[in-house]
């Protein structure tokens, strides 16, 4: 086990380097270099989700006034959720063959087009072409890549764990200042200050983003899966990636321990009026004690113990509190039960986020992490595509409590699925 050890740490040390020639650096410089470029891709998220999150709180006020109802809301809302789908997996794919920082840059290019096409959205047509740029708008999958090139195996689910802080910062200042801006200044106004904010976001990523983040011995790699396939989006690949020892059981954890969470936050707009009887404002408070929570797991809690706990343990963690969560859901009956229920939902909810794509990035060859982030981050579109059907089902035939059972019994099944099967987690080298 010494040697073992030995090796482990000769790996990280040698992985170290490797990142720090990339950038032109040795020794302390590199790693300063290294710690101000993943600040750098911080900022970029937190700005990014800010100006998503105002749009959000504005969206259903702009198509009210267009004449848009609440049926072709529901439309607009499945377009963005399927253009983000199958955006994902194809930005995740450009990262890997053009570089995090290309792909960084054609996001938040992206994320201005949507604004600019917003703040001109004077017709139900023109609302709907707005949603078309969001295919490459993946912020949060850009940052992520960025920072899976820049650390080592061991450094990367406490990092990509700081992220939760950018989320809370997006989701209580976009609320906040969408709210504001909108009311005082007008509805259009949000808009115009994404759009600005987006083209700052790019300038950002243009000057203080590397043209090459990746150790230099993964570039040769990449230039040669590079070479073998040659369009975007490939089925193929997304198959061979799956293929990879652990893979396919990871992402299947993935994607239906947060389903039923996932259905039953689609519906809260309805939940919180109808069931817990919560007004605008009242409503907005919530999400900002959300953005408040995420923060504090995200940025203090889920680093620390990914540096003491084994990655498997913590997903079994995160899927037996799910559980119980579920069973929390099942149960309340007020918005106060809420609040108390979610400490250990946002817990388990970033638990299982940062460990299931520390865990699969680091399961398959450098040359396609970014391809593996682009297919983790079309979990929750496709939740948003298929939800408000599943979630409105769920709703008036069972009332409530549906999602709660749900959770609990389809985490029950995963939590004995993981105990029972042995998982194998090694790690790919290039």
């Amino acid at each position: 086990s010494t040697m073992k050890a030995k090796t482990s740490s000769e790996s990280e040390e040698e992985a170290l380097e490797m990142i720090n020639e990339t950038l032109g650096e040795s020794g302390r410089l590199g790693e300063a270099k290294r710690g101000q470029v993943i600040r750098v891709a911080y900022v970029i998220a937190a700005l990014d989700l800010t100006f998503l999150f105002m749009q959000m709180g504005v969206m259903p006020y702009l198509a009210k006034s267009l004449g848009l109802d609440s049926l072709g809301f529901g439309y607009l809302q499945t377009i963005f959720g399927v253009v983000q789908l199958v955006g994902g997996y194809i930005f995740g794919r450009f990262a890997d063959q053009f570089g995090a920082r290309a792909a960084l840059i054609l996001s938040c290019a992206s994320a201005s087009v949507f604004f600019l096409l917003m703040s001109l959205s004077t017709s139900i047509p023109l609302l709907f072409l707005s949603r078309l740029p969001g295919v490459f708008m993946h912020g949060i999958p850009g940052a992520q890549k960025v920072i899976t090139d820049m650390t080592t195996p061991s450094q990367r689910a406490g990092a990509l764990g700081k992220l939760g802080l950018c989320f809370g910062v997006g989701i209580i200042a976009g609320s906040a200042l969408g709210g504001v801006l909108s009311t005082k200044l007008g509805i259009y106004v949000p808009t115009y200050v994404g759009l600005v904010g987006s083209l700052i976001n790019t300038l950002i990523a243009m000057v203080w983003i590397p043209l090459q983040t990746k150790p230099k011995s993964d570039l040769l790699v990449t230039e040669h899966s590079t070479s073998q396939s040659g369009s975007l989006f490939s089925i193929r690949e997304i198959l061979r990636l799956m293929k990879f020892p652990g893979v396919m059981e990871v992402f299947i954890v993935k994607v239906f321990a947060g389903l039923p969470i996932g259905l039953f936050m689609i519906m809260f707009s309805i939940i919180s009026m109808d069931f817990f009887g919560l007004e605008a404002v009242e409503s907005g408070y919530l999400m900002s004690y959300f953005g408040v929570l995420q923060m504090v797991v995200q940025g203090l809690i889920v680093g620390k113990l990914a540096s003491h706990c084994t990655e498997m343990t913590l997903l079994r963690l995160s899927v037996f509190i799910f559980a119980g969560v579920g069973l929390g859901m099942a149960l309340m009956r007020t918005v106060w039960h809420y609040c108390v229920i979610a400490v250990p939902l946002v817990f388990a909810f970033s638990m299982l986020a940062t460990i299931t794509d520390s865990i699969l990035t680091k399961a398959v060859p450098s040359s396609d992490t970014g391809a593996m982030l682009g297919i983790c981050a079309s979990v929750q579109p496709l939740t948003r595509t298929v939800g408000p059907t599943i979630g409105g089902v769920l709703y008036k035939q069972f009332g409530v409590s549906s999602f709660g059972y749900l959770q609990l019994m389809v985490n029950l099944g995963l939590f004995v699925y993981l105990l029972k099967s042995k998982i194998p987690l090694g790690e790919m080298k290039s």
